[in-house]
């Protein structure tokens, strides 16, 4: 895991916290919203998964841990 990420106490914790990013994304209608959301979030679950959430790619695969 990339120094400086956020450790989740469980996997329900991770998926309700990128579940509630999700849905501050979709509620964005301005690229300025965007930025303001990406901004409070990239440190705890990274720029992939944002980025990942941005492109509409399902939660299940955002949230795979790599094998």
């Amino acid at each position: 895991m990339p120094a400086g990420r956020t450790v989740f106490a469980s996997a329900g914790e991770e998926r309700e916290y990128v579940t509630n990013v999700k849905a501050e994304l979709d509620r964005c209608e301005t690229k300025a919203e965007v930025i303001e959301v990406w901004k409070r979030h990239y440190l705890t679950i990274g720029h992939k998964r944002l980025g990942r959430l941005l492109l509409g790619r399902p939660l299940e695969e955002i949230l795979k841990v790599r094998e």
